[in-house]
Formats: C-alpha cells, sequence, structure tokens
C-alpha cells in the first residue's frame, strides 16, 4: 500500500540516538527483573518464608508488569509515546529506593510490583515508539536494541550483585550505612532510573501519535530528521498512509481485537509468542540461578559468577540476533531457535537426573551432580540460553511491534505483552516448588514447550521482513497466518 521510498541512511544518526534512549526502558527492565536474583536466599531467611511465599516474592514484580503492559499502550496513546517514558522511569525510581529500605515481605511485595508495573509500561511503549520511528529497511535490528539493551541490563544486575556480595562478604552481610547488601542490590537501581527520565525528555513524539493528533507539521519534522524520508511529496505520502490505518476516531480499546465475536487471528499468533517466549523457563535462569547452582552443590560466590557467564553469553547472543533479522528474517531463526532450547533444556534434564542426594550432620539434604554432569548441565544452559539470546528473546519483541494492524497495534501490543508477563509469572512463582518436587521435571517441561513453540512457528507465525506498519493488516492472517510471509 505505501508508496513512501525507503528511509535515507543520512536518517541513521538521529533515528539510533532516539532508538538507543527508548530502548533504555530495556536496560531498566532488565536490571530491575534480573536484580533479586542475588537476593532471594537472604530475602528468605530475613523473613522467614516458605518455598511458594519466596516463588510469589520473586515473580511479585510480574504482576505489576502484567498491569503495566495492559494500561502501556492506551496511556502512550493518551499522553504519547515520551511523557509514558517518563512516568515509567519514576516508576522504576521509587520501586529501587521503597525495595531496598523495605521491612518486610509485605511492603517488599508491594514496592516490586510497583516497578513491575514500570517494567511493563516500557515493554510495550518502547518497541512500540521504535518500530514507529525505524526505516524499514533497518525496523528489526533497531527494534532488536530493545532487547540487548534488557540483557545488558540483565548482565549489569548481575555484575552488581556479584560486585557487592563480594565486598560485604555475602549477600546477607551488612554493607554500607548498616543495610545488608542485598539491600543495596536494588537501591542502585535508583540511579538509571533518575537518567532514563532525564533522556525521555530529550527525545521527540512518534510521528504516529502526531498524526493521530492532528500535529502534521510536528509528524513531517520527525519523519525528516529522524526516520529519514527526504522530499515534501514522499513526507505528505506517508503522512497520508498513516492517517488512513489509525483510529482516529477513538482511543484503541479491547473490543477492537474482536471480529465476529472472537479474537482476530493474528492477535492469538501474538499471545503464542507472548506465551512461548516464557514457558521454555529463560526467566528461572536469570531469577534463580543462584539457588539453584548452590542447590547442587556449587559455592556462593561461584553462583555469582556462572550467572555472570550466562548474561555475559546472554549479550553475545542478542547481538548475533541483531545482525542477523533483517538479513534472514524473523519466522525461521524462530523455529531454528526453537530446536537449539530444546536441545539445550533436554539435556539439563538429562543432568539433573544423575543428582545425588546426601543428609548432612544437621539432617540438611545436600545435593551434587557427579564427574562431568555439573559441567554438562553448565554447558547445556548456556546453550539454551545462546539460543533464546540469538532468536525468541529479540525476535518476539520485535514481531510484537510490528506484526499489529496501526489500527489496533497499541491495544494488541498491550494485551500480548500482558499475556507475556502473566506467563512468567505463573513460570517463576511456581519453580521454587517444581524444583522441590523434580528439577528433572521442571526442565523436562521447559524443554517440552521449547519443541512445541518450534511447530507453532512453522504453522502459524507469518513473515514481516521488509514490509511497511502501514501494510499490515487483518485480512492477511484470516485464512492462515503464513500468506503473509508472501507477501
Amino acid at each position: 500500500m505505501s508508496t513512501t521510498p525507503r528511509s535515507q541512511e543520512s536518517g541513521l544518526g538521529g533515528v539510533a540516538w532516539v532508538v538507543l534512549v527508548a530502548a533504555f526502558g530495556g536496560f531498566l527492565f532488565g536490571f530491575d527483573t534480573a536484580v533479586i536474583n542475588g537476593a532471594v536466599g537472604p530475602i528468605q531467611d530475613q523473613f522467614s518464608l516458605s518455598d511458594l511465599a519466596i516463588g510469589f516474592t520473586v515473580s511479585s514484580a510480574l504482576l505489576g508488569c502484567m498491569v503495566g503492559a495492559w494500561a502501556g499502550g492506551s496511556l502512550s496513546d493518551r499522553i504519547g509515546r515520551q511523557r509514558a517514558m517518563m512516568v515509567a522511569a519514576a516508576l522504576f525510581f521509587i520501586s529501587a529506593i521503597g525495595s531496598g529500605l523495605a521491612f518486610g515481605a509485605v511492603d517488599l511485595v508491594l514496592w516490586r510490583v510497583l516497578g513491575g508495573i514500570g517494567v511493563g509500561m516500557a515493554s510495550v511503549i518502547a518497541p512500540s515508539y521504535i518500530a514507529e520511528v525505524a526505516p524499514t529497511h533497518l525496523r528489526g535490528r533497531l527494534g532488536s536494541t530493545w532487547q540487548l539493551a534488557i540483557v545488558v541490563g540483565i548482565f549489569m544486575a548481575a555484575a552488581s550483585n556479584a560486585f557487592i556480595a563480594n565486598v560485604a562478604d555475602g549477600a546477607a552481610e551488612e554493607l554500607w550505612f548498616g543495610l545488608e547488601a542485598w539491600r543495596w542490590m536494588f537501591l542502585l537501581e535508583a540511579g538509571p532510573a533518575l537518567l532514563y527520565a532525564l533522556l525521555a525528555s530529550s527525545i521527540p513524539e512518534s510521528p504516529r501519535y502526531l498524526v493521530s493528533r492532528g500535529r502534521d507539521k510536528q509528524a513531517a519534522k520527525v519523519l525528516q530528521e529522524i526516520v529519514g524520508i527526504q522530499g515534501e511529496a514522499a513526507i505528505a505520502q506517508k503522512i497520508k498512509d498513516v492517517r488512513e490505518t489509525i483510529n482516529m476516531e477513538a482511543r484503541q480499546r479491547f473490543r477492537d481485537l474482536i471480529v465476529g465475536g472472537r479474537l482476530t487471528p493474528i492477535v492469538w499468533v501474538g499471545l503464542g509468542l507472548a506465551v512461548f517466549q516464557q514457558f521454555v523457563g529463560i526467566n528461572v535462569i536469570f531469577y534463580y540461578s543462584n539457588t539453584l547452582w548452590q542447590a547442587v552443590g556449587i559455592a556462593e560466590d561461584q553462583a555469582f559468577l556462572v550467572q555472570i557467564i550466562t548474561t555475559s553469553v546472554n549479550i553475545v547472543a542478542t547481538v548475533i540476533g541483531i545482525i542477523i533479522v533483517d538479513r534472514v528474517g524473523r519466522r525461521i531463526p524462530l523455529a531454528v531457535g526453537s530446536a537449539g532450547m530444546a536441545a539445550g533444556l533436554g539435556m539439563m534434564a538429562v543432568a539433573f537426573s544423575q543428582a545425588i542426594i546426601t543428609v548432612g550432620a544437621d539432617g540438611e539434604e545436600l545435593v551434587s551432580l557427579p564427574g562431568a554432569w555439573g559441567m554438562i548441565a553448565l554447558v547445556s544452559a548456556n546453550v539454551f540460553v545462546l539460543f533464546f539470546g540469538a532468536t525468541w528473546g529479540p525476535f518476539m519483541w520485535v514481531l510484537l511491534g510490528e506484526m499489529f494492524p496501526n489500527r489496533v497495534r497499541a491495544v494488541a501490543l498491550g494485551v500480548t505483552a500482558s499475556a507475556n508477563w502473566a506467563a512468567n509469572f505463573l513460570i517463576s512463582m511456581l519453580f521454587p516448588e517444581m524444583a522441590a518436587f523434580s528439577l528433572v521435571f521442571a526442565y523436562g517441561f521447559y524443554a517440552a514447550s521449547a519443541l512445541l513453540s518450534m511447530f507453532f512457528v512453522l504453522k502459524w507465525v507469518p513473515e514481516t521482513k521488509g514490509r511497511e506498519l502501514e501494510d499490515m493488516s487483518d485480512s492477511a492472517y484470516e485464512k492462515t497466518p503464513r500468506a503473509a510471509k508472501t507477501r
């Protein structure tokens, strides 16, 4: 439909800056969700929590993520993408301070939920904003910077947790100003949160939001200076294309996703992507790995080191994903990623089936992996992270940011992101109980989910590489989503 010529390379510098600023919300996303990893043990001990209670405490932020994701799209449509980012930054800042100074498990959960709302908002605002300002031929690569920022945030959380625990000689030990080390793990997030608010104030509004508010002159300026479209005629045509596909009569609502009494097929595809990305258990690695590796006989300081290695692998994998997304596409790499994840997770389940349980002098059960099985488990975990980071990590967010028609993009992204957080909450909350029952069962379930995700991708997921956002339509998926890849 669109006749707009491909964006010029002269716009790359401007768009790169605004994309990096928007993606900084992903850094806080990753940091906020992963920072609790280093604090799980001390929190459970200090507040005397059961396995189910610590599971809920760890995953409580995800309840806020669901709320933030659901409301983020509507809020950004109402006040704009830029202002919504600043609201999310404020929530990150308040949550960091509150969590670090929490009096007990109850108020810690409340502060984590508040931060989760900020994470959820960022998870729908930034991908949408990036997709709306990025030139079509760079949209996959620039959209993947969101996931890169997330994994860098996860890495920094692991690195800062390790540094703080090392300085204090343990996460539960007292550090500065009489506060335990685990509290400082949360407090350190306040600085990046403040920086995010300042950076967000420096970027322009999305051209699609500006057009939806009738601010065509400002939209034209952004299209020229940021997106890189040159020539008055080309800009005017782009604004016309955008206006034709935006629901200008009213704010987008959930009922806009329903046609003939049922959700449109493309929304179901988005929901499947969102749920499968979490059912493979990726966040178990980032939320619980310290406790997991300690449970199989690895010392606390070594467990922190393992987490740093794993998050480093995640960063390298995400860079690989950024390189291939606009060259290879989205669909086939997702299927390959599913197969690789299934293999890594399956080997983890086999490794944990070899665990030996002994009883210590104090009556406590001690678990260890004999011989080479410990190394096999570590390598398998990193194989899983490698395949996830290069495919499902960045590609799911790229697809959710670009696959929906303009008339429902914000609300559809909100719904699917909420489903992603709901699946994350379910998997994260249940892991301590699943692990107590059987690590073989837990990782066997994740492996089966990864295998099923491969068949889902091959049957239902469309290829969106090279397509203009204004060309996305419901009709492309009414019979079979695969038809979209031949357009």
